[in-house]
């Protein structure tokens, strides 16, 4: 039934969206099209300045750019977008960035730098959700219009005081720092939303498409542009299909009907190897599985305990069998392909050495703890994996199921024993991670400090470990600067109230003629004016 859905919904989309006839997804796919199949339903607006979702800033950083870019092809790598150059004065708190000549947005209007400007402000002064990632420079609707100015072809951006010059470039690559057409949206504006409405429904960008048809929980269609500044795309179409299936993007593919599919299972990808006509790409993701232990419960605050724990997680066993394909081992809380990531995993089963550990923490042995864990089958095989390898080394872990929202509410609430967690980055710079992992100004209740997970999990970095953190983000020099990194992911790594485990892996299938598409790793978004076929 789930396979006559998917074509029922492909062929509908073809004369929805494309304007073709249903039989053109029943076939070969055009020359001059890309046809994605993807789960899309997380897409809560494609305005740039309000899309904070997988599917939406994938969307967007095909239709907008930015004043600096991250290269697709080269993962954390700074390029200039519609910046041509970029600098920071003497004090540390100034950038000035120059915008390209000769660049327009898809409406024909001339880009400059009072665009790049007024698209700064706007951000701010929306205050949507993703926001945070440039009012953090102490930005505010009061004072954005003195502290993001333009002169001529120039844009200046003032902070607040002197950070890492690395930390404030790679906030501006994230896609709530895209550059809009002010003068179309604006004129679009309805009771003074700043044309967010018209957004959600049109396009207004610089980039390599223009958004031609967008229906939510559906698909959209984007067009090439022509004369492009980074030279015309190579396929002119792009259909996306929200088709969550993983069973019928796999059917879908193998029969020509599709391009690429993004949400594969690890029986779909088994299913497909040794087919000559598909192959597997593999990439990276930004998000973290990780274990919080709850320092309020004293077993949780024993450091033996805790190094017991890492040494009784069957890593490579669930890697190749209930994650394969989906996830990779990795211990630190920085993700592959940020400034200052470390591929170091010095923990593995060993079940010896992990009793010995318990041993020598002093409790009477079995000890009995909560372990809240959300109803989603991933979770659950992970879960239980955990829950049998810790038997065998004293500690029952009573199951504590419920939904996502729920485990949540319990775990904001420094309620929890242990709770099975992923995290992901908000915007491509190690501090995102490193100040929520490492970072706890106030271990108080009162503090309410959910944003940080070691408040979450009442753990208390000290003193020491929170200057590093704060030190880390001013850092000028940013190899020094990578170097801090690599030291606070290993003093958390290897004590604190985490055990981080596993890396977000991505596996796309696509039609063996299919080349050029970037997924964007953990910093960055998908790309198709790369794509040949």
């Amino acid at each position: 039934m789930q396979l006559k859905h998917g074509f029922a919904r492909a062929a509908a989309l073809a004369v929805l969206l494309a304007g073709t006839s249903p039989m053109a997804l029943m076939a070969e796919t055009p020359a001059d099209t890309l046809v994605i199949a993807d789960a899309i339903d997380d897409i809560v607006s494609i305005d740039p300045h309000e899309a904070f979702e997988f599917s939406g800033v994938d969307l967007n950083n095909n239709v907008y750019d930015t004043l600096i870019e991250l290269d697709p092809a080269k993962p954390g790598e700074l390029v200039p977008g519609l910046a041509e150059s970029w600098s920071v004065a003497d004090d540390g708190m100034t950038y000035t960035f120059k915008i390209k000549s000769g660049i327009t947005f898809s409406s024909g209007n001339p880009l400059t730098a009072e665009d790049a400007a007024l698209s700064l402000r706007r951000v701010v002064k929306l205050n949507k959700t993703p926001a945070f990632i440039i009012t953090q420079f102490g930005l505010t609707p009061e004072n954005v219009d003195q502290m993001v100015t333009f002169d001529g072809d120039t844009v200046t951006l003032k902070t607040d005081k002197a950070y890492a010059p690395s930390f404030v470039y790679n906030c501006l690559t994230a896609g709530v720092a895209n550059i809009v057409d002010m003068k179309t949206v604006m004129a679009n504006e309805v009771d003074g939303d700043m044309g967010n409405a018209w957004l959600k429904a049109n396009s207004a960008g610089t980039g390599a498409y223009v958004l031609k048809s967008f229906k939510p929980n559906e698909g959209y269609v984007l067009e090439a542009r022509q004369g492009h500044w980074r030279g015309d795309a190579k396929i002119k179409n792009i259909f996306m299909q929200h088709i969550p299936e993983g069973a019928t993007e796999r059917l879908l593919l193998e029969k020509g009907d599709i391009d690429i599919a993004r949400e594969l299972t690890p029986t779909d990808l088994e299913g497909l190897a040794g087919n000559a006509d598909v192959k597997i790409q593999g990439d990276v993701g930004g998000q973290v599985y990780y274990l919080a232990l709850n320092q309020k419960k004293a077993e949780l605050a024993n450091p033996k305990v805790q190094e017991a724990m890492r040494w009784a997680i069957d890593y490579t066993g669930m890697q190749d069998s209930i994650l394969k394909g989906l996830w990779v081992v990795h211990q630190t809380f920085l993700p592959k392909g940020f400034l200052g990531a470390i591929d170091e995993n010095p923990y593995s089963l060993d079940i010896d050495k992990a009793k010995a550990l318990m041993a020598e923490s002093g409790l009477t042995l079995p000890i009995e703890i909560g372990f809240t864990v959300r109803n989603n089958q991933e979770r659950m095989d992970i879960a239980t994996s955990i829950q049998n390898t810790f038997a065998q080394i004293g500690i029952n872990l009573v199951m504590d199921v419920g939904d996502g929202k729920q485990g949540l509410e319990t775990y904001r609430g420094r309620k929890h024993d242990i709770t099975l967690q992923t995290w992901g980055p908000d915007y491509p710079d190690p501090h995102t991670n490193a100040s929520t992992f490492a970072l706890n100004p106030d271990n108080s209740d009162a503090a309410n400090a959910t944003g940080y997970l070691a408040w979450r999990t009442a753990w208390d970095p000290g003193a020491e470990l929170n200057a590093e953190t704060e030190a880390a983000v001013v850092e000028k020099d940013s190899a020094k600067r990578a170097e801090m990194y690599g030291d606070i992911q290993r003093k958390v790594r290897d004590n604190s109230a985490f055990v981080l485990m596993f890396q977000q892996a991505r596996q796309d299938g696509m039609r063996a003629n299919v080349s050029g598409f970037y997924a964007g790793g953990a910093t960055d978004s998908a790309t198709y004016w790369t794509v040949t076929k």
